[in-house]
């Protein structure tokens, strides 16, 4: 038995859940998610939602316990949102932004310009000493996630001076230099 799958979500005060043909929908004050499933039952009771399977199959046992971490994210997001910070470790690394375009400065000949989805909103915060931060906050998890992917996949930090597009508290694994 999935021992995430058995926990049943709480649902917060200001978030409606419904469940409708297999599509779970969740709204509350930052917006709007809706999410198909299939193989569990999702039943909304008394202010909870629970994910049952009906038998012990791989297929079932599999999509159980991801069922009820999604939904406990689509209601985590609609009611807080989620946050992500990206840190640009390099000379000369800069970030601005204009509104939903995101302009990166990142060593290239060109700066990159990104056209963020109006789901996402952008911040950047530069301080003088410290490396240019860009802040992503959305409340879709999966859609943050994948912005902040691809802003990271522009610039991958390195292993030796560590430059590059990090995640605010990521470790990366450093490796020595040459030695002489």
């Amino acid at each position: 038995m999935s021992r995430i799958g058995k926990n049943p979500v709480a649902i917060p005060a200001g978030v409606t859940v419904e469940v409708k043909d297999a599509v779970i929908t969740v709204k509350g004050k930052l917006g709007e998610l809706s999410q198909e499933f299939s193989d569990v039952t999702v039943k909304v009771e008394d202010n909870q939602v629970v994910v049952e399977r009906s038998s012990d199959h791989k297929n079932e046992r599999a999509k159980h316990g991801l069922y009820r971490s999604l939904i406990n994210n689509m209601i985590i997001g609609v009611s807080e949102g989620f946050t992500k910070q990206l840190e640009l470790v390099g000379v000369g690394y800069r970030a601005s932004n204009q509104g939903q375009k995101l302009d990166l400065a990142v060593g290239f000949s060109h700066n990159i310009v990104l056209e963020v989805v109006p789901e996402v909103t952008v911040e950047t915060i530069s301080e003088k000493g410290k490396n240019p931060i860009v802040k992503l906050s959305s409340f879709d998890k999966q859609l943050l996630g994948q912005v902040s992917a691809k802003i990271r996949a522009f610039r991958k930090p390195e292993p030796y001076k560590g430059k590059g597009i990090k995640f605010v508290g990521e470790v990366l694994r450093r490796k020595a230099g040459k030695s002489a």
